[in-house]
């Protein structure tokens, strides 16, 4: 299983992040939640330094390749930030959908623990990650084309700005 921590080597890198909702419960495609999402990356990436150089918003998780000074801060900071929200909005649209959010102590938890962090050493890789983002709505039969998935850095009219290319 891949390490849910980032090496305090590397903290000041670039990474491929994965979150993925608890249960792998599809809740994003509803009652605003995307936006929730989008507005905590572009508030990072306006307030706290973060570089986002491609990303796609699926049904019950998301896939980031970013730039921080503390990678470790970020995805800290994200994921309170938006489990915080999206667990208010639950509340307020579907109350009955909590349940499912909750641990074994009574408490809620969105996010799965792991993030799945994946240094970007390589041109290569950072290539094949890219791939792998801009076709996963594609591969789940979302849409035909990257480009027409609107959550996602493939598309030139998502509200939701890349960073210059990255290079090694």
């Amino acid at each position: 299983m891949p390490s849910v921590r980032v090496s305090k080597k590397f903290n000041n890198s670039v990474y491929f992040l994965t979150f993925s909702t608890k249960n792998l419960y599809y809740i994003f495609d509803r009652q605003y939640r995307w936006n929730i999402l989008a507005d905590s990356l572009k508030y990072c990436q306006a307030n706290k330094g973060l570089k986002l150089f491609h990303f796609v918003f699926m049904l019950n998780h998301i896939h980031l390749i970013v730039f921080s000074e503390d990678i470790s801060g970020f995805i800290r900071d994200f994921k309170c930030f938006t489990a915080k929200k999206i667990l208010e909005n639950i509340k307020m649209t579907e109350p009955a959908v909590l349940k499912i959010f909750l641990n074994n102590d009574g408490e809620y938890e969105f996010w799965s623990k792991t993030n799945m962090p994946k240094l970007i050493e390589t041109q290569d890789f950072f290539e094949q990650k890219m791939q792998y983002i801009q076709n996963n709505p594609v591969k789940k039969n979302y849409v035909i084309r990257p480009e027409d998935w609107y959550w996602s850095s493939a598309n030139p009219s998502c509200e939701i700005k890349i960073d210059d290319a990255f290079s090694l």
